[in-house]
């Protein structure tokens, strides 16, 4: 790790619109297509990620179990994942913070985004985007995971060369 001054890292609000450019965000809103199902008892929120197995791929789903993370936070490292999606679905009810930067070369800490996602708001990152890890906030936390098992490694790792920081005010 560089000796570079750590940057202040503003947190956003999830949205759709705000976390198009990373992928997508996974909820319940009217903003999703939405229709009555099950003689009308059960309201189905329709096709919200694109899930992508990648080449010699398939699909599957997991339970990632996150340890809570206190504020400020350095972060220090990215990672992605070259060969499909990636989505992580809260199953606990609480707030956490997802962090990310566009698909491509390693980002600098000048191209992160910080959103602070309610615990009713899933996110899949679009292949090849760059994201830091669980940052769960109050308490453990699990998240549903639908992402790629297959040949070929698909998950690489960079540390920043000047951190970030993210206040304790997020």
């Amino acid at each position: 790790m560089s000796a570079k001054t750590a940057i202040t890292l503003d947190v956003l609000p999830l949205t759709r619109e705000a976390f198009a450019p990373y992928g997508d965000v996974i909820e319940a809103s009217d903003a999703a297509r939405h229709f009555t199902i099950n003689a009308g008892n059960t309201e189905r929120y329709h096709d919200l990620a694109n899930i992508e197995p990648g080449p010699e791929g398939r699909v599957i789903v997991s339970i990632f179990r996150g340890q809570p993370r206190s504020l400020p936070f350095t972060v220090q490292m990215m990672e992605r994942h070259p060969l499909a999606s990636q989505a992580f679905i809260p199953m606990s009810g609480k707030p956490y913070l997802v962090v990310v930067a566009p698909a491509g070369e390693a980002p600098g800490v000048e191209q992160l985004k910080v959103f602070l996602a309610r615990g009713d708001q899933g996110v899949n990152y679009a292949t090849g985007v760059w994201h830091h890890p669980l940052l769960a906030l109050e308490g453990v936390c699990d998240f549903l995971v639908v992402d790629r098992s297959g040949p070929n490694p698909n998950c690489d790792e960079i540390q920043l060369e000047a951190p970030g920081v993210i206040p304790a005010a997020a």
